[in-house]
């Protein structure tokens, strides 16, 4: 499996209704992101769009598997971790999470989306670096790695 880069861009579309508040904006004196002072004129204070720096280290095993929590198959309305679909985390003093992961089925429809989605879950997560998610076929998921809420929530008692 490759590994690709997460990228997120901004939307797009300000159009003329954004130019003409800009420029309504600037007629009534008001400073705007991006505008370049005159030389000489006071420094502007520095908006605050930037973000800390992530700090990197060894992640918490908790705060990961909340993250992965967070993800749900689209097909069944429980989490992917109460599913039991989580077969191994590992977590490195360098921020790196590798992930195990299994699937319902192997024709499953979200095999794709799954993985990506989990990704994208646990790089949001404190001292996390990068994070590789391999999908495995041993052994089989079967529908005992479920955790009891997970089976209360599908009525599978």
């Amino acid at each position: 499996m490759s590994e690709q880069d997460i990228r997120e861009t901004p939307a797009s579309g300000a159009g003329n209704q954004g130019d003409n508040l800009e420029n309504s904006a600037r007629q009534n004196g008001a400073e705007l992101p991006g505008d370049i002072a005159a030389p000489g004129a006071a420094e502007p204070e520095a908006h605050s769009r930037e973000t800390e720096p992530k700090e990197i280290g060894l992640p918490d095993q908790d705060e990961v598997i909340a993250a992965i929590a967070t993800v749900y198959d689209p097909e069944i309305p429980v989490n992917i971790y109460e599913l039991g679909l989580i077969y191994a985390i590992d977590l490195h003093d360098d921020g790196r999470v590798d992930i195990e992961m299994s699937l319902t089925a192997p024709n499953c429809p979200s095999a794709q989306e799954l993985p990506e989605m989990i990704k994208k879950a646990v790089l949001a997560a404190p001292k996390v670096a990068s994070v590789e998610v391999k999908i495995v076929w041993d052994p089989p998921w079967d529908m005992s790695r479920m955790s009891d809420d997970a089976r209360l929530a599908l009525n599978l008692f």
